[in-house]
């Protein structure tokens, strides 16, 4: 089931931080952490993207990784900001237009959503499986995988670009 989620232009309520893909982002596949460690879940969201499509950093900070893992390509941005250790963004699969080590702007066009590998392998009803693979497949459309960690732990990326909370806090003396 996909879900559209508004943004205008990109830009959020979040101060600083744009969503990865241009327009109005539609989530194909959302946050599902697993129970354990290496259990099944999805460790961060699928966003509908095609082929070709400019993927933008969410937020300032500096590419730690840009180059294949697993036969995709992976980038990786180290954010600006507080926090020990800092948070890190994935993309993938996509072909990086940045190198390792260049700081980045929100917003700043950093890599393009690649083609399937193999687009003739398509699963099929009785067992849908990544091309090549056992495994369920990722998406059931060309789509840019999200991610989000600190350190070890993987978060939701969805944090970045959605405002907290509200929390009102009493106001003394009046």
């Amino acid at each position: 089931m996909a879900a559209s989620v508004a943004g205008v232009g990109g830009v959020t309520g979040r101060a600083g931080r744009v969503w990865p893909v241009p327009g109005t982002p539609v989530v194909v596949r959302g946050w599902d952490p697993p129970a354990t460690p290496y259990g099944p879940g999805h460790r961060g969201i699928d966003l509908a993207a095609p082929p070709g499509t400019e993927i933008r950093a969410v937020a300032a900070g500096r590419v730690t990784f840009a180059g294949p893992v697993a036969g995709k390509g992976v980038l990786t941005i180290t954010l600006d900001g507080p926090g020990s250790p800092p948070l890190r963004t994935t993309y993938e699969p996509v072909r990086a237009l940045v190198r390792e080590g260049e700081h980045v702007s929100a917003g700043q066009p950093v890599a393009v959503i690649e083609a399937a590998t193999e687009p003739d392998a398509e699963p099929d009803a009785d067992h849908p499986a990544e091309p090549g693979t056992d495994l369920p497949p990722h998406c059931t459309q060309s789509c840019l995988h999200w991610g989000l960690k600190r350190g070890d732990a993987y978060l939701n990326p969805l944090a970045l670009v959605h405002g907290g909370h509200v929390r009102l806090l009493p106001v003394w003396g009046v």
